[in-house]
């Protein structure tokens, strides 16, 4: 049991759906005035939701990728509110798109401070998986296989993780790094 519990905050979902056909973006532009769609300068059209708070990225392949939702149920919820809008606003959408988290990011603080140079030093087995490198970016950067995330650590005891697919994996992530920290006394409270 850790001495002090991590504050985990999911910061932004990322998934995307994969429709079994293209769309014709100019018939969404024409549906959706509000839309942004600037083809020489991004291939894809922009459809921000106001509820479920979230930025969709729609291509004429028919895939979809939306971003800014706080949770998975949240990017499920904003992705379905799409398809039925478009559906409604006459853009053929058939069948059932797959839907997938693709990424997520999340920030968290550990509740103390961390002696990086101390922590990198100790983990001479971790090369490759772990770097720091203080005159150039202030934080370590540290690689877990299981779940495989990339975790951005600070001596403040704050972080940020990337590349989960499943909440469940940021906090296991998380976790087994601040247990580790603990265990082996990289982290100190005040």
């Amino acid at each position: 049991m850790p001495r002090v519990e991590p504050i985990i905050k999911i910061e932004n979902i990322v998934a995307s759906a994969i429709l079994k056909h293209g769309i014709e973006l100019s018939a969404v532009v024409k549906a959706f005035p509000e839309v942004e769609y600037r083809p020489e300068q991004f291939p894809g059209l922009i459809f921000r939701l106001k509820k479920p708070k979230a930025t969709n990225l729609i291509f004429a392949s028919g895939k979809i990728i939306c971003t800014g939702a706080r949770s998975e149920k949240e990017a499920e919820k904003a992705l379905g509110r799409l398809l039925s809008m478009l559906r409604d606003g006459g853009i053929l959408i058939t069948g059932k798109p797959e839907i997938r988290v693709t990424n997520i990011v999340a920030s968290a603080n550990l509740g103390g401070s961390v002696d990086l140079l101390q922590f990198y030093e100790s983990e001479r087995d971790m090369r490759g998986r772990i770097m720091y490198e203080p005159d150039q970016f202030p934080g370590m950067i540290y690689r877990t296989e299981d779940p495989r995330t990339v975790i951005l650590l600070f001596s403040t005891g704050k972080l940020v993780c990337t590349g989960a697919t499943k909440e469940e994996d940021v906090h296991r992530a998380v976790n087994r790094l601040h247990q580790r920290l603990e265990e082996e006394e990289h982290i100190h409270y005040e």
